[in-house]
């Protein structure tokens, strides 16, 4: 587990990242990440990883896996994958995730429509990202991740959203899962890739076998922004911090979203929407809801605590087209979405005004010069953390605190 955890007479902020789902669009915040990545390896050396400095990591569907790679521990006890690797990655995999039925992008979503439409299954058969992510990952399980994670996926057979923590997981074994599973899970959309079935097994203390079933989809239909459900997780473990283990410091990575789910409609005109309208409505409604509950959340919250300025939202809602989708996986549209990433660091901070759900210019410094900052907090943090735990130092890498 990473030095940041189990400190309570030394933590002065509950470090949180936080992941959005959105399929091959995690592109963009494993761009964002590298940034950041970049800027504590600048202050604390090149061995420094994002793990390092986060008690919480949540990610949700590819959120899931990117929190994943950026936790599960390698050989020698340190993160799988540099943060800078996680572009490389969804590169080279994702059009063997979602192969291309067709060479004409929008067909192949209309196909995808259709199939989705007449029950026809799902659009992949998710062979390929199993055996990836079993390969990557192993037999690690959740206790075992680098610092505390939060993947949340929905059980369909239950009808409620699983959270799986590492809190819970040292609490209750049986969901101690592969994290493999978990990301198969979380990662499982509908209509794109199938439902995920799996089994725990635990021991109990009086000797008996018990076993638990999920059957997972899509963490995005509970939390397709993790952040609250982060922020509750750690609150509930995290009670030693200075001030009344009130203060936070959130970074939370968007997608990227479709700019048409932003248009606006009357009454008038919603009384001649066909049947196909009236779904397509629905599903943007519920999706844009559930987000923008999120930030109204977040944003009262924070507020309250007082905390406001310790809060980064990065997210693009002007994506069009192709680049909206989450499974278009051409070499053009890929290329596309690492250079949304990287236009994305150089945009202005940005918050979501409540009233028109529109991401807005909230201030004149950029997102690249924010997360510059917030690496400066979270150095800062780490190593106040270590100061006061002076035995703690042997567990930290040789050059991660060092100029």
């Amino acid at each position: 587990m990473a030095v940041l955890n189990n400190l309570p007479s030394c933590r002065n902020l509950i470090t949180i990242l936080s992941i959005d789902g959105g399929g091959i669009r995690g592109i963009i915040p494993g761009v964002i990440l590298t940034s950041l990545e970049s800027e504590l390896q600048k202050l604390d050396g090149k061995e420094a990883r994002v793990a390092d400095y986060f008690d919480v990591i949540a990610g949700t569907s590819t959120g899931g896996l990117v929190t994943a790679m950026l936790t599960a521990p390698n050989e020698k006890n340190r993160p799988l994958f540099a943060a800078k690797d996680i572009k490389d990655f969804y590169l080279t995999h994702s059009p063997n995730i979602f192969p291309q039925s067709s060479s004409c992008p929008l067909l192949a979503q209309a196909k995808n429509l259709i199939n989705f439409l007449s029950g026809s299954g799902h659009k992949c058969d998710g062979k390929y990202l199993h055996e990836l992510l079993r390969e990557k990952l192993g037999n690690t399980k959740l206790h075992q991740t680098l610092t505390n994670v939060v993947i949340p996926a929905f059980d369909i057979e239950t009808d409620q959203p699983v959270f799986f923590s590492t809190y819970e997981a040292k609490r209750n074994p049986s969901l101690d899962a592969l994290l493999s599973d978990v990301c198969i899970g979380t990662s499982a959309a509908p209509s794109y890739l199938p439902p995920h079935c799996f089994t725990t097994k635990n021991t109990t203390s009086s000797g008996t076998e018990e076993i638990k079933e999920f059957n997972l989809i899509d963490g995005g239909v509970a939390a397709n922004n993790p952040t609250l459900v982060a922020m509750g997780e750690a609150k509930k473990e995290m009670t030693g911090v200075r001030g009344g283990s009130n203060r936070f410091l959130v970074i939370s990575l968007g997608t990227g979203s479709n700019s048409s789910t932003k248009d606006k409609h009357s009454a008038k005109e919603a009384t001649k929407w066909n049947l196909f309208g009236r779904l397509r409505r629905m599903v943007e409604v519920f999706t844009e809801a559930s987000a923008d509950m999120v930030d109204y959340h977040v944003s009262v919250v924070l507020k309250w605590l007082k905390s406001e300025e310790n809060y980064l939202r990065i997210q693009d809602d002007t994506l069009s087209g192709v680049l909206g989708s989450i499974d278009i996986a051409t070499k053009k549209n890929l290329d596309d979405l690492v250079e949304v990433g990287e236009k994305l660091l150089k945009m202005p901070v940005s918050k979501v005004n409540l009233e028109t759900g529109l991401i807005e210019p909230s201030d004149q410094e950029s997102n690249e010069k924010a997360l510059k900052r917030f690496a400066e907090r979270l150095s800062e943090e780490k190593r106040g953390r270590t100061r006061n735990s002076p035995h703690l130092e042997t567990a930290i890498p040789n050059n991660v605190n060092n100029n």
